[in-house]
């Protein structure tokens, strides 16, 4: 009887309880609905269970010419496996003195140790002022990163990032980077392929990259000034190659240092650091999806080999290629596909 409850309790959808505060911002609210609803396994079952609480059960002031009606009161922290708090303009002794007052502190004392938190822009103060930041990295929207960390000096706040992941603490920078947050825990929990499904059905990109700056200087190109956009597509087409600057500049008929600036301002990251994580994803894919060995699988990403795969992947992802495919190997892979041209050598290559 004892096996047959626990089988059960393995079987119940991750819950994730989003707590909704008086002044909550609707587009925010909706985004854990949005991304861990879409989140399906093979055989269609829902992978994630999200419900919203409140302070007390009732209708919750939002920020626009609405209001919303929760169902449950804070009780309902309890039992989540991961609380997301998204963004509010009322957050009161949170946001103007740096701590909770007595019926927010009240509500999160029903969090149980080891619960995954999340935050979604403004957010980030409600989990400050309760003292999960406290030594951690964080982020909020970039209007606010100066104010936050003045309000608290014990987190490390980079303003600059679209989201930060540590582990069981993960903040994200304002209103749509609350969808890369998202999207990056579905990609964590389950792996690219179901995280690139979601992103599909809600159709956003599958993938910005944490560190990718909050604020792009030019985030769509002036109509006379020529973009990036052919040399990204030229080296999706090419990861397995060594790539160099000179190669992406020449695809745009541009210097390598008025395309470096170009490629910045329009994608936020350096060129170099883009294709890094261009072919970490391609790893990602095939770790999930093939058996190949990790010779080919670094070959084909255009890591060259086993070693500079291993030291790309634990940088990004924070485990091993070996690990991350045990943990997210996908049922069923199809057979090994042929190498293009086998491994490739990437002295000289863009990392």
């Amino acid at each position: 009887m004892e096996s047959e409850k626990t089988a059960k309790a393995e079987k119940r959808p991750h819950r994730v309880v989003v707590l909704a505060l008086t002044g909550l911002l609707p587009f925010e609210l909706g985004i854990p609905h949005r991304i861990f609803g879409r989140a399906q396994d093979p055989a269609g079952r829902p992978l994630y269970e999200i419900l919203t609480c409140g302070l007390a059960p009732g209708p919750v002031r939002t920020d626009a010419d609405f209001a919303i009606h929760v169902e449950h009161g804070p009780e309902l922290l309890a039992t989540a496996d991961t609380v997301v708090v998204p963004a509010s303009y009322e957050l009161g002794p949170a946001y103007e003195e740096g701590r909770m007052g007595d019926e927010l502190a009240a509500a999160l004392a029903h969090i149980r140790p080891g619960t995954r938190l999340v935050s979604i822009c403004t957010g980030a103060y409600v989990l400050a002022a309760a003292g999960y930041l406290d030594g951690r990295p964080a982020t909020t929207h970039w209007a606010s990163a100066e104010h936050f960390q003045r309000l608290f000096p014990a987190v490390r706040v980079d303003p600059d990032v679209l989201y930060t992941d540590d582990g069981d603490v993960l903040t994200s920078a304002g209103v749509a980077a609350g969808v890369d947050l998202c999207l990056h825990i579905v990609r964590r929990d389950h792996g690219t392929a179901v995280a690139n499904e979601v992103a599909r059905r809600t159709v956003v990109p599958p993938h910005r990259e944490g560190g990718q700056a909050q604020f792009i200087a030019r985030p769509v190109p002036e109509p006379q000034l020529a973009s990036t956009t052919a040399a990204r597509a030229w080296v999706l087409d090419r990861l397995h190659e060594p790539l160099r600057l000179t190669d992406l500049a020449r695809q745009e008929a541009m210097s390598v240092r008025t395309f470096t600036r170009r490629f910045r301002e329009e994608s936020g990251v350096s060129p170099g650091r883009w294709i890094v994580g261009r072919r970490v994803e391609r790893a990602r894919q095939l770790l999930e999806q093939t058996e190949l060995p990790m010779e080919q699988v670094a070959g084909e990403s255009g890591f060259g080999t086993a070693q500079s795969l291993r030291k790309h992947v634990q940088a990004a992802l924070g485990v091993s290629p070996t690990a991350y495919r045990r943990t997210f190997r996908a049922a069923g892979a199809p057979d090994n596909p042929p190498s293009p041209d086998g491994p490739s050598d990437d002295a000289g290559a863009m990392h």
